[in-house]
């Protein structure tokens, strides 16, 4: 019997080759999209405006994987007891916003062990040279210079490889700080697929869409992050009404009094601005007229932020006080992605030609 036939899965080309292969991947008829997040740091709103925003939209346009990747961040936590009641608290903010478990499958990476079983094939396949041109990792490293660095930041690119390729995913959505983990992703699909035959979809990066820009309260230069030195700038979601309103108050503006968009000259303005328009759907050129001074504007955008923010406050604390209904919502994503990726790690392991297990 002749071996079976297959193409390269590139969904960046129209063109294809064929290799011999044991078992062949299929290619989605709706768009396969992942997205991953750390259950590190607390959710605040330039997370939602920016990004979770889209995901919620998303889940209607495609297949969506959203997987809440607890164990790349062991590369940053070092305290016992933290990651599980951080992963929960994520999964529950995920599901307050409006991502439905039903459309969207969310998944904890630890819960899936082909994550870590795939990482190792990734690890064997990449080489010491590729990892080590890693900008990401020469970055933290040289940040944490004189602290503990784990070797995890060096071989971080082999399980996020592994993440993507177990989903066969085609998209990818990345800034631009991310899209060498996705190249270096298809330069190893790519060797893989040349040694055994082919076996991955090459996924492809692409600019999520354009969310709200929202700047920290405090630094209108710098973007909202949790990474920043002092919270008085950042809005979390978990925020009460009064520290919100509190915030906007004491967000740092200028002293012309003059009401324009010029996120150049004006950035304090041009941050209120956006997050107005994103918190009531107005575009920043209707609200323009709207304000002759800075007093009005933050009080205006304190309040739309607070009535954006308060129902998924609630929904997210009747999730927290039901933990069992959490986990069943877990659960359903968790054997969803269990079942693609142990279909995808056993046509790895197939091609390799590893002895199964009797």
């Amino acid at each position: 019997m002749p071996p079976l036939k297959c193409s390269a899965r590139d969904p960046t080309k129209s063109e294809s080759t064929t290799s011999d292969c044991a078992t062949v991947a299929s290619v989605p008829e709706v768009t396969r999209v992942l997205s991953c997040i750390q259950p590190t740091g607390s959710v605040h709103l330039g997370n939602y405006l920016g990004a979770l925003v889209n995901w919620v939209s998303g889940q209607h346009e495609s297949e969506v994987f959203h997987g809440i990747v607890d164990l790349h961040a062991l590369t940053v936590t070092d305290q016992p007891k933290v990651l599980g009641v951080q992963t929960l608290e994520l999964a529950a903010m995920l599901f307050a916003v409006g991502l439905d478990p039903l459309r969207a499958t969310i998944f904890v990476q630890s819960h899936i062990h082909e994550h870590s079983e795939l990482a190792w094939v990734m690890e064997c396949t990449v080489s010491f040279g590729e990892l080590s041109r890693m900008t990401q990792f020469k970055d933290k490293a040289a940040k944490r210079e004189a602290d503990f660095v784990s070797a995890g930041l060096f071989t971080y690119p082999a399980l996020q490889a592994a993440d993507i390729l177990l989903y066969d995913a085609q998209e990818v959505p990345v800034g631009d700080d991310q899209r060498q983990h996705i190249e270096i992703t298809r330069d190893i699909a790519t060797r893989f697929n040349h040694r055994f035959g082919d076996t991955f979809v090459l996924p492809r990066a692409v600019h999520p869409k354009m969310g709200a820009r929202v700047m920290d309260l405090q630094d209108p230069t710098s973007k909202m992050s949790k990474s920043a030195h002092s919270d008085a700038g950042i809005i979390y979601m978990l925020d009460d009404n009064e520290t919100i309103m509190r915030k906007f108050k004491r967000a740092v503006t200028d002293s012309d009094n003059d009401i324009r968009y010029d996120a150049a000259t004006k950035p304090g303005i041009a941050n209120l601005l956006e997050i107005l328009s994103a918190a009531t759907a107005t575009p920043v050129e209707s609200l323009l007229s709207q304000y002759q001074q800075y007093g009005p504007l933050k009080a205006d955008a304190g309040d739309a932020v607070i009535s954006l923010l308060e129902p998924i406050r609630l929904r997210y604390k009747a999730l927290m006080s039901d933990p069992a209904e959490l986990t069943r919502l877990l659960a359903i994503g968790d054997s969803r992605a269990r079942t693609i990726a142990a279909a995808t790690l056993a046509r790895a392991h197939s091609a390799i030609g590893l002895l199964p297990k009797a």
